[in-house]
């Protein structure tokens, strides 16, 4: 365990207590969408819809809610500097994938 948490500060480049916020800012945006995903579903759709039309629905609706989460709860534990860039990051990787790359 030690040796996990050792990469995690050297890979990140924070201290103990970044390594801390930022694990803390993971696990509460998770929970938080787990928390919200049935309530948020049963607004958004009948709960006599089939699942396998639920489950891509529901990854559809919950993956922006959890990155907005991820900030959220970033910017308490004062980590948002970190995750934004994260953030932009992912961003361009999933433009990327979805329109494709540009030939000049």
């Amino acid at each position: 365990m030690k040796r996990a948490f050792e990469r995690m500060k050297s890979r990140w480049g924070v201290g103990p207590l970044g390594v801390v916020a930022i694990l803390a800012t993971f696990s509460l945006a998770g929970s938080t969408v787990v928390y919200l995903g049935h309530p948020v579903m049963d607004l958004v759709l009948p709960s006599e819809v089939p699942t396998p039309l639920r489950v891509p629905l529901y990854l559809i609706i919950m993956f922006p809610l959890y990155q907005v989460l991820l900030l959220a709860y970033a910017t308490l534990l004062g980590k948002l500097r970190f995750f934004w860039e994260k953030e932009k990051r992912l961003y361009f990787l999933l433009r990327r994938a979805v329109v494709g790359v540009r030939r000049g």
